[in-house]
């Protein structure tokens, strides 16, 4: 059989085990409600647009003044032709807002977290890794293990004593590497970040936190799990996005003390080797960092969405994960009842998606819904329509 009729075989046992993924196109800026074709006007419960900047007209119009400033790219790397202004602006505003001495910016988080552990670690090291951290993560460890042949281990998910058990095996490394996220993205639930800390303190390790589903979520003022504990400027090393809360569009940063993000503007691969975020990304990102700090009441309204939408689950049968962010998973345990329940819910005019093995373990299927500041208590109250309809149809409540 050739190469692409494999692939086509692989494809139709995607589509036969309930897993294929198909696209849904959309019509209008991302927002509360989307146009979507082929279904008009849709409640999005499935976007990582948690303060409903995607559209605020400053976020938008920084990136538009940045295409007549600075262009529509960067051309090349940025040690080979040039740093525009807007990334170092950027970068400063990033650490100040995380806690952190400086910054540095990469196109994506995936990218921020990639050119972390490779650069950072070498044989006599080693990194532990929560049991259910971002696939970005598992990958950055899998580069770093066959690139620098460091030392790995997975403690279990936010298990401290397990934590502690694979730091005394790790005991003669010379560096040791904590990784775990802030806000786990499946789950919806916090890293014990007071906790991984003292452990960290305790055995000499760095504690590394990407940050990506807490910045914009997490704190008062939005500034991610650190200040949710009280612990700004406490944290070594934080990896976070700028394609969720802080407008949407694209991008990820690191931040730490400035001596790392010297050394990973020397020495990471993701850095060294690829454009700069484009100007537009850059002023947009800059500008939502600048509208969250004016306006932290965006915050406050998100976290009254998640809890308003998570007691109205329970209160129709369902049994969403209990949490305090605003990712609010219904486990349904089958993939094909996960999925299905997604598309019968987008029949009724609400867009959440359904995840299912390999994604999440085998016998804990879900529909993720995530809640936005942007939500209206009519959008909710919508979906929460929608959800009582298809969850009776399911016999689920």
């Amino acid at each position: 059989m050739t190469f692409m009729g494999q692939l086509r075989d692989e494809l139709a046992e995607f589509k036969k085990e309930g897993v294929y993924k198909r696209l849904n196109y959309l019509d209008s800026p991302q927002d509360s409600r989307v146009k979507m074709e082929g279904r008009g006007d849709v409640v999005i419960l499935s976007s990582n647009n948690y303060l409903g900047l995607c559209d605020v007209p400053e976020v938008v119009q920084a990136g538009k003044a940045a295409l007549d400033h600075w262009g529509a790219g960067t051309a090349s790397v940025r040690f080979i032709c040039g740093t525009f202004t807007v990334h170092r602006d950027l970068e400063n505003a990033l650490a100040k807002f995380v806690g952190c001495e400086s910054s540095l910016s990469y196109v994506s988080c995936w990218n921020a977290n990639e050119g972390l552990c490779p650069t950072v670690l070498s044989e006599s090291d080693v990194v532990i890794s929560d049991q259910l951290n971002h696939a970005s993560i598992i990958d950055s460890i899998r580069l770093a293990k066959a690139m620098t042949k460091c030392q790995t281990a997975v403690y279990k998910h936010s298990d401290m004593a397990d934590l502690e058990e694979k730091l005394k095996a790790a005991g003669s490394a010379r560096r040791k590497l904590i990784f775990t996220d802030g806000i786990f993205s499946m789950e919806g639930d916090i890293a014990k970040l007071p906790d991984l800390a003292a452990i960290a303190r305790k055995y000499d390790a760095v504690l590394a936190v990407d940050d990506s589903r807490a910045t914009g979520v997490l704190g008062k003022s939005g500034r991610g799990t650190a200040e949710h504990y009280g612990m700004l400027g406490q944290i070594d090393v934080i990896t976070s996005t700028l394609g969720k809360a802080l407008g949407g569009a694209a991008g990820g940063f690191t931040a730490g003390p400035a001596a790392l993000t010297d050394y990973l503007t020397q020495r990471s691969r993701p850095q060294l080797f690829s454009n700069a975020l484009p100007p537009t990304v850059a002023a947009s990102a800059l500008a939502a960092v600048r509208y969250v700090e004016g306006h932290p009441e965006l915050v406050a309204r998100l976290h009254q969405n998640a809890r308003y939408f998570r007691e109205q689950l329970l209160g129709l049968g369902f049994k969403p994960l209990p949490g305090d962010t605003p990712i609010v998973p219904v486990i349904l345990g089958e993939t094909a009842k996960a999925i299905h329940m997604s598309e019968l819910l987008l029949a009724e005019g609400v867009f959440v998606t359904g995840f299912g093995y390999p994604v999440v373990p085998q016998g804990h299927a879900r529909v993720r819904c995530q809640l936005s500041a942007a939500h209206s208590r009519d959008d909710l109250d919508f979906a929460l329509r929608a959800f009582k309809k298809v969850g009776a149809k399911l016999g689920l409540i």
